[in-house]
């Protein structure tokens, strides 16, 4: 299974990589979004600090939809899916690395969101190994529900809105749980976020569990 994973995951990001689109339009879009919260919230320095963990966790939130959608319309080219399906590769391996490539990306946005809005809310990255670690284990929740549901609305003529409709309310939980942990995180107080880390990790490890048991039905009925 992890070999096929790497296979999987190496594939879509070269993709990703030689396209450029994460960079030309993906990146631009979440710098869009984290801009347009700070204007919307205008220069009240203690309304920006209050609402920076949630206003990034939500832009995180958006680029991850786009993220997904452009994974699953790789695949939707030249009947490259059944290709995928006919390949004789795991589906757990297909499922790990698609939400690992999807992750990667994630990350590497994550980092470039967090420099703006620091500089944008005025905010200070302070106990770094722990805003590090919640990216990480949000970062693992949000592609494995994202590479699940995103097989789910592959298949349909309504994709790009069903996907949305689908993932939103799942991800909520990882949304409260990162949204407190970072803001305990920027408060420079991690052990009051602990709980809400351990509760990531819970989280992260019961949606790669189910994806990786629950992908290859998903894939065989689209």
């Amino acid at each position: 299974m992890w070999r096929d994973a790497l296979l999987v995951a190496g594939k879509d990001l070269r993709i990703e990589y030689r396209s450029r689109v994460t960079l030309n339009q993906i990146v631009p879009f979440a710098l869009i979004v984290v801009v347009l919260f700070g204007l919307a919230l205008g220069p009240d320095k203690t309304m920006l600090e209050a609402t920076a963990s949630g206003l990034f966790w939500i832009a995180v939130l958006l680029v991850t939809v786009l993220a997904v959608q452009r994974s699953f319309a790789i695949e939707s080219a030249d009947d490259a899916r059944d290709g995928l399906r006919l390949s004789g590769l795991d589906p757990g391996g297909i499922f790990v690395g698609k939400a690992g490539a999807i992750a990667v990306e994630l990350v590497v946005l994550e980092v470039l969101l967090a420099v703006v809005a620091s500089f944008l809310y005025d905010v200070h990255l302070t106990s770094a190994l722990f805003l590090g670690a919640i990216c990480v284990l949000a970062t693992i929740g949000l592609s494995a529900i994202g590479t699940l549901y995103g097989a789910v609305a592959a298949g349909t003529r309504v994709r790009e809105t069903l996907l949305p409709l689908l993932f939103f309310p799942v991800v909520a939980p990882v949304l409260l749980a990162a949204t407190n942990a970072w803001k305990a995180g920027l408060a420079g107080a991690p052990s009051h976020g602990l709980h809400w880390l351990v509760l990531l990790g819970a989280f992260g490890i019961s949606y790669v569990a189910i994806g990786s048991v629950a992908f290859g039905s998903f894939l065989e009925d689209r």
